[in-house]
């Protein structure tokens, strides 16, 4: 029913999206190396993958944003040193990710790999059907280059709450947001070893970038630290059985 809906309403939102499009402000991507690390001790190595929040923009370097915070708050909990990498372009719908990303992966076996994907397949107008299908496959890619790894999935945002987005296109996008996660749920259910990272809060001003749409510095904190949870929340699961 909420599918029928929004291609219903979208029609007559289509110059407010365009309207957005032509004059949202453009940040581009986060300084500094591709790669880092973080912690002492035994090494572990941390790959992300996706779109803008990969590539850490509205951070001034990625060890602030989404990679380098996942790898601190990794490193804090098991007192080990996290090798991360990011590979991540503003952008990229699952699509692009699939097509240009994926052949970029690293040689070398990964322990921990974060996904960010999804909010470009929304403003990009992706079907459901093909968002299950592009991530389906990706998972399974990323699986297959890193059989041992655990994987965290990022939510869709509450789109529904983005500063930059003006009513009633804020709204339309925030129903697709959850029409997408509810798709995120499904496939990572059916998956061993991986988790889907709910961003399920109600943001205020001030967890933004400049652009009103980005997270700020302070956001990517708290975004690392969530995705942390949830891969080591598995790794806690994987101790238990054994």
């Amino acid at each position: 029913m909420k599918n029928v809906l929004f291609w219903g309403v979208l029609l007559f939102l289509l110059p407010q999206a365009l309207y957005v499009r032509k004059t949202a402000p453009r940040f581009g991507p986060a300084g500094g190396q591709l790669q880092g690390s973080s912690g002492d001790g035994r090494q572990t190595r941390l790959l992300a993958v996706g779109d803008s929040i990969i590539a850490g923009v509205g951070a001034t370097e990625l060890s602030k944003a989404l990679v380098g915070q996942t790898a601190t708050a990794i490193a804090t909990s098991l007192n080990c040193c996290v090798s991360w990498q990011a590979l991540g372009v503003s952008g990229y719908n699952s699509t692009k990710i699939l097509d240009r990303l994926v052949p970029e992966l690293p040689d070398v076996a990964v322990d921990y790999i974060i996904v960010s994907v999804g909010v470009n397949d929304i403003t990009g107008l992706t079907t459901l059907r093909r968002w299950r299908q592009n991530l389906s496959l990706l998972l399974d890619k990323l699986r297959a280059h890193s059989p041992g790894a655990v994987i965290a999935v990022a939510g869709m945002p509450p789109l529904h709450s983005f500063p930059l987005l003006p009513q009633p296109l804020r709204a339309t996008f925030g129903m697709r947001g959850r029409s997408f996660d509810d798709v995120v749920m499904q496939v990572v259910d059916k998956l061993p070893n991986t988790v889907h990272v709910p961003l399920d809060f109600e943001p205020d001003q001030h967890q933004f970038a400049r652009d009103g749409y980005h997270p700020s510095e302070k956001s990517y904190e708290e975004f690392g630290r969530h995705m942390a949870d949830g891969l080591l929340g598995i790794v806690k699961r994987r101790v238990e059985v054994f």
